[in-house]
């Protein structure tokens, strides 16, 4: 699988292309700015880029902004964001063309190296991978005085962050130490709480419940 990696801080960058290339990803590129990312997504046509949200010369977002430059050039290009930070902006952001393959996560993350490479890896498959506190903060903006929220259940509350991450129902039978086809029931139980139509396509339930989460009030 070809990367674009682009990181402004050496030793991370060099930390990233090691982890990465130890799980079998080929590094086609790892840059330090802005330009430089714009030039490698352009040429290269990576199956996934891992990019820092801020980058020279802006120090900003420029990093997330030439990712959805990107995008909008590319349709579907895979983007794994990484940030100091949870800012729902930045989020936001990445998801508002409402399509697949995205990713942000904290970078404490990629100290858990398995986690890491599997959020790159579901990003690349067009799957969606966002950071466990990034849904905390949007489940706990909605919770107080939206009634949908208030129905459901504490497991509910439990499979619904997991789905919102990018789990598969799979996954997270695994990580609760449940059937699939409880958590099967949990996930109809949710969309008709929340009144969002059922999917069995996992990226299209993410992406509704992200939505929901994340909508105005």
């Amino acid at each position: 699988m070809r990367v674009v990696l682009a990181e402004d801080l050496f030793l991370l960058r060099d930390g990233l292309v090691r982890l990465l290339e130890a799980y079998d990803f080929e590094i086609v590129a790892a840059v330090e700015s802005g330009p430089e990312l714009s030039r490698a997504l352009a040429e290269l046509k990576p199956d996934v880029a891992v990019v820092d949200v801020r980058l020279p010369p802006t120090h900003t977002d420029e990093g997330l902004q030439c990712a959805l430059r990107a995008r909008q050039d590319r349709p579907g290009l895979p983007v794994l964001v990484l940030s100091q930070h949870v800012e729902q902006l930045y989020a936001r952001e990445l998801l508002a063309d409402g399509s697949g393959g995205v990713g942000y996560l904290l970078k404490d993350r990629v100290f858990d190296a398995e986690q890491f490479v599997d959020a790159v890896r579901r990003v690349a498959a067009g799957g969606t991978a966002m950071d466990p506190q990034v849904i905390q903060q949007l489940l706990s903006r909605r919770a107080a005085d939206d009634q949908p929220m208030s129905r459901l259940t504490p497991r509910e509350r439990e499979v619904l962050e997991l789905m919102a991450q990018g789990r598969s129902n799979t996954a997270i039978a695994a990580q609760l130490v449940v059937t699939e086809r409880a958590i099967a029931k949990h996930t109809a139980n949710i969309f008709t709480k929340l009144g969002l139509e059922v999917s069995d396509d996992d990226n299209r339930r993410v992406l509704a419940v992200l939505a929901y989460l994340d909508r105005d009030r």
